[in-house]
């Protein structure tokens, strides 16, 4: 950014997930840097950087208030999503190479939350019957009474209510959903 533009907010402090009180400024910081970039000659750049800084701060006040749903439950979100792809896979488990490849993520983070919900109790992991250099990974009762309560606190004060319309939450997953294909996400 340049001299005296004042950068976004971050998630420490700035917004608090339950009340939506934001950082207190009486501006628009990524507005602000919009302007900025125009005014130095990076009209081509200014759209895209706003979007993608808007973006990226959605992403923090978003995750702050899923995060502050999931912490009194003692999931966090990468975890809670393991979960619930193996709440709903037909046996209620998975190999870790499977769960790695739908959510996405490398293979390290996998085991790091695997890892992390077995020592809590919540899946196990095993040999896979069909392949002795697989791991299984199985959700546990434990773990399934987690997924759906993680799952009811989640559906009631973050996804019912996105702090946004219908018709928004809709476009947004539109331009989400064709921002992510562009990029080969799937």
């Amino acid at each position: 950014m340049t001299a005296g533009t004042s950068a976004p907010a971050s998630s420490a402090g700035s917004v608090s997930p339950t009340s939506g009180v934001g950082s207190g400024l009486d501006f628009d910081p990524i507005a602000r840097a919009r302007q900025q970039w125009t005014e130095q000659g990076w009209v081509a750049a200014a759209d895209g950087m706003a979007a993608i800084t808007s973006l990226m701060r959605a992403h923090q006040i978003v995750l702050a208030r899923v995060e502050a749903t999931l912490k009194p439950l003692g999931v966090t979100f990468a975890r809670y999503e393991v979960l619930m792809l193996l709440w709903f896979s037909k046996r209620g488990s998975l190999p870790m190479k499977v769960i790695g490849s739908r959510l996405q993520v490398h293979p390290t983070s996998v085991t790091n939350a695997v890892d992390r919900l077995e020592d809590a109790g919540l899946v196990t992991r095993s040999t896979h019957p069909d392949d002795r250099r697989a791991m299984l990974v199985a959700l546990t009762p434990t773990g399934r009474e987690l997924a759906e309560r993680a799952t009811r606190a989640l559906n009631t004060e973050v996804f019912e209510r996105p702090d946004l319309g219908t018709e928004d939450v809709r476009s947004l997953v539109d331009v989400l959903t064709r921002l992510r294909r562009s990029a080969g996400d799937f």
